[in-house]
């Protein structure tokens, strides 16, 4: 084999072990934070982000599905309230405003898809409405 042909050898599987890796992500490779755990009693705006876990770095695009505020942590799962997606202001930053009626524990549920993977991420988030 000459020079040539193993260089171009080895690149070519260098090239399928990275496509192979990268295919290799999870849904559970992905997860929501919330920007902050509090927010005030009536109108709020909820910042949350879509981390990979593997690089901490955020995933912007990701098409949010599903979404559902409740007070399931106050065992109040029945009370919901109204929630809307809003525009990001930075990739990866996923918006939400939300009527947090009550103050107490309050859970958003949200489900996406991230680009290129298969599979729905999903995460049950907890934080703290204030009067």
């Amino acid at each position: 084999m000459s020079k040539t042909s193993f260089s171009r050898a080895l690149t070519a599987s260098l090239l399928g072990l990275a496509l192979t890796t990268a295919a290799k992500a999870d849904t559970k490779d992905y997860e929501f934070q919330l920007v902050k755990d509090e927010a005030k009693q009536g109108e709020a705006i909820l910042d949350v982000r879509l981390v990979d876990k593997r690089t901490s770095k955020p995933v912007p695009n990701a098409v949010i599905f599903a979404k559902r505020i409740d007070m399931a942590p106050d065992s109040m799962e029945e009370m919901t309230s109204k929630i809307e997606q809003l525009p990001s202001l930075e990739p990866g930053l996923y918006r939400f405003k939300a009527k947090l009626t009550m103050a107490g524990g309050w859970r958003l549920s949200l489900g996406a898809k991230v680009q290129g993977e298969t599979g729905t991420v999903e995460n049950k988030l907890v934080f703290k409405a204030t009067k």
